[in-house]
């Protein structure tokens, strides 16, 4: 098995993650709701900035040297 993806999957545990979330709600309270969405919007931005940066630089990337790379990647010798 492979659990390289999952990294925090042996390290925290369910009790751990129940006990995180409880002193979350007890130190956040109310605002827990507007941090959370807070984080969310953050979040869908950075994933808005990452995309038009690499949006730029496939625009700024030749055609040419595209394929070259594209090669480059399917015949590794």
């Amino acid at each position: 098995m492979d659990y390289t993806g999952n990294i925090l999957a042996g390290m925290i545990g369910q009790w751990e993650l129940l006990v995180i979330l409880v002193i979350a709600l007890l130190i956040f309270g109310k605002r827990l709701p507007d941090i959370a969405r807070s984080v969310g919007k953050s979040l869908s931005s950075f994933k808005k900035g990452l995309k038009d940066v690499e949006d730029d630089i496939d625009s700024d990337v030749p055609d040419s040297d595209k394929k070259k790379f594209e090669n480059k990647q399917k015949d590794p010798e």
